[in-house]
């Protein structure tokens, strides 16, 4: 509590903490990644299959009304920021390369 009585406001993660915190779910799946922090923009994790070098992505993380989401970079909603893992499935199986 805070000296007012009130319950103070839990943190939210930053952009960098909700993509460092799915790099180590991709890295964990065999993928290579990389966070960029381009000027004037938003962070983003470019994301790498190292057995096929035409497979790859950048994925950002942004908020709105329902919370934190990770949107591919078409502007598509992957899953909610704090649902590192889907995300990472998700994004692992899109990355996958197919004989």
């Amino acid at each position: 509590m805070t000296p007012d009585g009130t319950e103070p406001a839990t943190p939210t993660k930053s952009r960098i903490e909700y993509l460092e915190e799915l790099g180590d779910e991709l890295v964990a799946r065999g993928l290579r990644v990389r966070l960029t922090l381009p000027r004037g923009q938003s962070p983003a994790l470019h994301v790498a299959n190292p057995d096929a070098s035409a497979l790859t992505e950048n994925i950002l993380v942004e908020q709105d009304a329902d919370g934190w989401w990770f949107w591919w970079s078409w502007s598509e909603r992957i899953t909610l920021a704090d649902d590192t893992a889907g995300a990472a499935d998700r994004i692992a199986g899109v990355l996958a390369s197919r004989p």
